[in-house]
């Protein structure tokens, strides 16, 4: 089983402060994501300058897509990123103009269990998806149960990629030994941390632990 993936969730006010972060925690982690907060605040500029600043890692824009994907796809690609994200209600000839231009992370939210539809993404040459508990949920007091594995090792099983994402910290991962997650994704535990650093360690090193 491969090692899961650590993704740090640039969730920050400017690019110069994802910039701050991404310097700190650079040799801990596979991928650097565009926060959907950032690109809203600082564009398609946030995606260059993350490229420019970690030209060996994966660049995710986070920009979840739900319409025009041909454009959307354009303007990730063209800025750096190498994965960009659409959100599970798009439809599938958007995520499909999408994955012509990039590759699709599917970010799974209310109503994104049919099979069906999930079907169709697959059919269509998207593979990864992002298992997601959103920050207002988590804010509300939603917690990560065995229920979660379960959907996660069914999407596995489907034949996806799965990342995991949404209030996730070092402790979390436990939950998921034996299941072959592709990325996890932490923003706030890291970004919001005194030593961001020491974070990413954490998360690294008990990915090593559990799946190595």
């Amino acid at each position: 089983m491969n090692l899961p993936m650590m993704q740090v969730a640039l969730d920050c006010n400017d690019t110069a402060q994802a910039i701050s972060v991404l310097r700190q925690v650079e040799d801990q982690i596979d991928v650097v994501e565009a926060g959907t907060i950032l690109v809203y605040r600082d564009g398609m500029s946030a995606v260059k300058n993350l490229r420019a600043m970690a030209p060996d890692k994966i660049v995710l824009a986070d920009v979840k897509c739900a319409d025009a994907g041909t454009k959307c796809g354009v303007s990730c690609r063209e800025a750096g990123a190498d994965w960009m994200t659409c959100i599970n209600a798009a439809t599938v000839p958007t995520m499909s103009n999408a994955q012509k231009e990039i590759e699709v992370q599917v970010e799974l939210y209310e109503g994104w269990d049919n099979k069906d539809r999930m079907q169709g993404w697959l059919d269509h040459g998207i593979h990864q998806v992002v298992y997601h508990q959103s920050r207002d949920a988590k804010f509300a007091g939603q917690k990560w149960s065995e229920q979660d594995v379960e959907n996660v090792k069914n999407l596995i099983a489907m034949g996806f990629k799965v990342s995991v994402t949404g209030g996730v910290h070092p402790e979390i991962l436990q939950l998921f030994k034996g299941v072959p997650v592709y990325t996890f994704i932490a923003g706030r535990a890291i970004t919001g941390a005194d030593d961001p650093h020491a974070v990413s360690k954490q998360f690294k090193d008990e990915i090593k632990r559990i799946w190595g």
